[in-house]
């Protein structure tokens, strides 16, 4: 226990879902902030705070003026006694969001907080340090990072000098900050949303968590015990799952989104759909699953099954494409999903999804 102390279209096919999959990674250099557009992105004409944060479809549209200081606390919703949670917008980042899509939270135990991932931006990360300060004057100590993407990680720099503070994340988070994939993002977010990029660095965890996988490392903070588990590269480079024991709350990250599409341009679909089966049968009896993105959940927890179906859809419609010989801009062309196209960032997501799910294929063969 820790405290806190043969298929001739091959490269083709690879090299179109390469270009497809990481559209801004050849242009985002380029970009002025004229010229970016974000046709997902949060409505800017009304700001929208659902009554509640679990079992709802509701979601927020929160607008953030580019001005707001850096010490205004963020909205939050109380889902226990000692859990507090932001609940982010269902959009792609853009200037109206400033980076706010996704979620977070935070527990305050009886010698101090421990939070889960740190929103997009070091503004944002300021803004939750903020609110934790309205909540409690106890020390802030230990933040968690799910994973390596953005909006999760992103706000990490503003706790990075906390006194007494214990960074833990995955050991993947060194390959991503080793990677040309951060100065791309750094420089895409830069473009729109500089103010709030403003003061950057990237975070190196102080506990890599990299045992076997579905391993499970515990730390105890105060009256709380946390079990952190390695999901492998099932959607970034490294994901955790947190579990809040005393409370019988998840922190599920973004092994399952809800009411949302999903977002593949990283990890395995086949480590995923494993790592969800894993899921529902480790934690079936949890109160509460907390995502990376939608609200909170209680049982039986049908967004895990959801985007388990919606996983393995995508492997059946890709390998039967690629199995009849199927070039990727054809085989991704017939791959709509009806059923899901009202569904928020279908529009942005599916389309990805299908040909790094083809890609997967390929190289499964290969």
């Amino acid at each position: 226990m820790n405290s806190i102390k043969g298929h001739p279209h091959v490269w083709g096919g690879l090299f179109l879902a390469l270009a497809w999959a990481f559209p801004l990674l050849a242009q985002e250099e380029h970009f002025s902030r004229e010229e970016v557009a974000h046709g997902f992105g949060t409505d800017p004409s009304f700001t929208h705070l659902p009554s509640t944060a679990i079992d709802t479809d509701d979601v927020p549209n929160m607008v953030i003026p580019a001005d707001v200081p850096a010490d205004e606390p963020l909205p939050t919703y109380k889902l226990a006694e000692n859990t507090w949670f932001f609940y982010g917008n269902i959009a792609e980042v853009d200037e109206n969001n400033r980076g706010w899509n996704g979620n977070a939270g935070f527990v305050v135990t009886s010698e101090g907080v421990v939070v889960i991932d740190s929103l997009g931006t070091p503004k944002l990360g300021k803004r939750m340090i903020a609110t934790i300060r309205r909540v409690t004057d106890k020390p802030i100590r230990m933040l968690i990072i799910t994973h390596n993407h953005p909006d999760h990680a992103y706000g990490a720099i503003a706790f990075r000098d906390l006194p007494g503070i214990t960074i833990v994340g995955h050991k993947g988070t060194l390959k991503y900050l080793e990677s040309d994939r951060i100065d791309h993002s750094v420089s895409y977010r830069s473009t729109f949303i500089a103010e709030d990029m403003e003061g950057f660095e990237p975070v190196r965890p102080d506990v890599l968590i990299d045992d076997a996988l579905y391993s499970r490392q515990t730390f105890r903070v105060g009256d709380r015990t946390f079990h952190v588990y390695n999901t492998g590269a099932h959607h970034s480079y490294g994901d955790l799952v947190v579990h809040q024991v005393e409370d019988g709350i998840v922190w599920i990250s973004d092994l399952a989104f809800n009411g949302r599409v999903t977002f593949m341009a990283d990890g395995s679909s086949k480590a995923a759909i494993a790592a969800q089966e894993w899921l529902l049968e480790h934690f079936s009896e949890a109160r509460l699953m907390v995502p990376g993105h939608g609200s909170a959940q209680t049982p039986e927890f049908p967004m895990v099954a959801r985007t388990r179906d919606y996983m393995m859809r995508l492997r059946k419609a890709m390998a039967e494409a690629f199995e009849a010989g199927l070039e990727l801009q054809e085989a991704v062309e017939q791959g709509d999903f009806e059923d899901w196209k009202k569904v928020r960032l279908y529009g942005l997501n599916h389309r990805p999804n299908l040909n790094f799910v083809y890609r997967e294929m390929e190289q499964e063969l290969f």
